[in-house]
This record gives C-alpha cells, sequence and structure tokens, in this order.
C-alpha cells in the first residue's frame, strides 16, 4: 500500500493527509475509516457508499464545467477535517457500521452514471481525500468510458498523494473554509497552509479545473479584512477567473445554536470579491438570479443566467460570448 510509513511491528503511519496519523495495530486514523490492520492501513470504507443521487452539475457547486449537465454523486462515512459547523455530520462525524450502507464497487458506479446518461461522477458528501482508493479506482474507470470525475474536498491532503488524486480528476471544487490559521485551529481542527498548497497545486500544475467555495460563518470567517485577503491571495496565486462561491452557513452540529447566514452577509462579501477584482463571484446556495449568474469579463453581459440551479439564459456558442466573442473560463 502506498502513502504509508512502517515504523515497527505494531506502528504504521498514515500519510494520506497532514495529520499523519501514527497507528497502533487495530487503530483508527482521525478520520476512523482508515485503519493499522496487519501493519498496512486498509481503508475499511472501500466500495461502501451514501447518498448515491443524480444531481445537476450546478449543485456542486460548479458553474463553469458543463452547466446543466448530469452527475453521479456519491460519498462514504468519516472525514480528516474536524469542523464544528459541519453540514453533514450524520455521516462525517456519527460513526456509522459500513456493513449497514449500500455496497457498489467501481464497476457499478461507472455502468450507473452509463445507464442514467451522467456526464460525471463525483466523489462528494464527505471529503474524497480520505476514501482515496474507492475514489482514484473509480476514477480510473470513468476516464476509460469518457465520464468525467468531479472532487468536492475540502484539499486537506498530502503532496504526494494529491499528485496521483487530482491526475485522475478532471474538476475540483476546493472548500477553502475561510481564511486565518485561527479559524482552522479553532473550528476546523486543521491547519490553513496544507489547504492553500493544495489549491496552487491543483490550478497551476494540473489539468483539473478549479472552483472554490467558501461557507460565511457571521462573526467567525465573514469580516471584510479576511474576506479581503482571501481575494487578494487568490488574485496572486491562481488568477482572477478563478471562480468563488460564497455560501451560506446553516445550523449544523456543534454550531446548532448559531445564527444562519443571512443574505446581506453573502451579498456584503460578493460586492468585496467583484470589487477585488475577480471575474466570476457567486452566491450559492441563497438564490439571487444576479449574484448566482455568470458574466462575461469584458462585455459584462450576462452568459449564464441560472435560477438556483435551473438555467435561465444561456449566451455562450462553444464557451464563447455571443455579444463581444470572448471566451468564458472553463469547460462548456
Amino acid at each position: 500500500m502506498k502513502y504509508q510509513k512502517k515504523f515497527d511491528k505494531s506502528r504504521t503511519q498514515c500519510l494520506i493527509c497532514p495529520r499523519n496519523c501514527i497507528l497502533n495495530e487495530g487503530q483508527e486514523g482521525f478520520c476512523y475509516v482508515r485503519k493499522n490492520i496487519g501493519g498496512q492501513i486498509i481503508l475499511t470504507s472501500y466500495g461502501y457508499n451514501t447518498g448515491l443521487a443524480i444531481d445537476p452539475i450546478e449543485k456542486k457547486p460548479l458553474y463553469h464545467f458543463y452547466p446543466q449537465s448530469s452527475v453521479l454523486s456519491f460519498g462514504t462515512v468519516g472525514c480528516n477535517m474536524g469542523c464544528q459547523f459541519c453540514q453533514n455530520w450524520q455521516t462525517t462525524k456519527t460513526r456509522i457500521d459500513v456493513q449497514f450502507l449500500n455496497k457498489t464497487s467501481p464497476e457499478e458506479i461507472v455502468a450507473l452514471a452509463k445507464k442514467h446518461n451522467c456526464k460525471s461522477v463525483a466523489f462528494t458528501y464527505n471529503d474524497p481525500v480520505i476514501f482515496f482508493e474507492y475514489a482514484v479506482d473509480t476514477a480510473k474507470l470513468c476516464r476509460k468510458e469518457g465520464i468525467k470525475t468531479i472532487a468536492v474536498t475540502s484539499g486537506f491532503i498530502n503532496r504526494e498523494p494529491a499528485k496521483e488524486f487530482f491526475n485522475y480528476m478532471d474538476a475540483a471544487n476546493i472548500d477553502l473554509k475561510g481564511f486565518s490559521e485561527k479559524f482552522y485551529k479553532k473550528n476546523c481542527l486543521a491547519k490553513l497552509q496544507p489547504v492553500l498548497d493544495t489549491i496552487k497545486y491543483v490550478k497551476n500544475e494540473t489539468c483539473c479545473l478549479l472552483e472554490l467555495t467558501t461557507m460565511l460563518i457571521e462573526g467567525e470567517n465573514d469580516s471584510d479584512e479576511e474576506i479581503t485577503n482571501e481575494c487578494r491571495w487568490i488574485l496572486n496565486n491562481l488568477g482572477d477567473c478563478t471562480p468563488l462561491h460564497l455560501s451560506a452557513f446553516f445550523p449544523r452540529y456543534k454550531f446548532e445554536n448559531r445564527k444562519a447566514t443571512s443574505f446581506s452577509t453573502l451579498l456584503r462579501a460578493y460586492n468585496t470579491a467583484v470589487n477585488a477584482g475577480l471575474k466570476y463571484v457567486y452566491t450559492g446556495n441563497l438564490t439571487n438570479q444576479e449574484t448566482s449568474s455568470t458574466y462575461c469579463k469584458n462585455c459584462k453581459k450576462p452568459v449564464i443566467v441560472r435560477n438556483g440551479y435551473q438555467l435561465v439564459e444561456y449566451n455562450l456558442n462553444n464557451g464563447i460570448c455571443i455579444h463581444c466573442n470572448t471566451p468564458c473560463d472553463g469547460e462548456f
């Protein structure tokens, strides 16, 4: 098995993510699905899944990757992040015996995608970093069949496994949960820098299309200063054409007593990002046609008008603005 280091007869280190858990025989990592069995790190959730569903691609969210196409989505259980506000905590934080889950092989996933005319398969609901082997094996088969693959991830992965992982992904939405080490340490039990390193790697060294999402929690990561710093970092490291989705938090898990994010907070952040110079900014999960639409980076006219996950207007011809003939960044 790759991405592990054996210390002695009883201890083996998992090298998939920056936690680098050192596990005794029979011990599980932070994610609870990677386990030392016989001196090898084994993915105990391989082949077991939750949430097999057909979604519009916009739900991932991906707005610049084959709009309105269908995607077969699935995840497993567990997570290597410790987000106190997790929106999917029932599967990521609750210990679930995988024996009670559906079991679907990579071959069966591909067959389902073909049967339902899905252009892509998305590894989502929980972080595919921790079900690395299951995701990569499925992605390899998808590629052979001409099916695109999508990772919805927090990007908390070590560099070497990231090289293999993103080599088999055609698109990714990476959750940039905030823009301070303090926020990551306090609310995610993790570190920001490895996530930034992953984002830069995907954008600058792979062919994987990248979009970012930041879920805003009022009083935690929504200050003008933090959003401005995030936008400056994106501009300096990724370029102004990297799509940024600003989404609303809803009370969940250990933040169940917190206030849901207001649209005014999203709008303030949206305007900050647009004024900073980002060309493609969206307010994702609170429906607003104006702030969910894509505008031509040259003439500023709407090229994709959205109402929720539905396309209302489509003004691209082979990915080119019909008003001024400027290409829109993405895959169309």
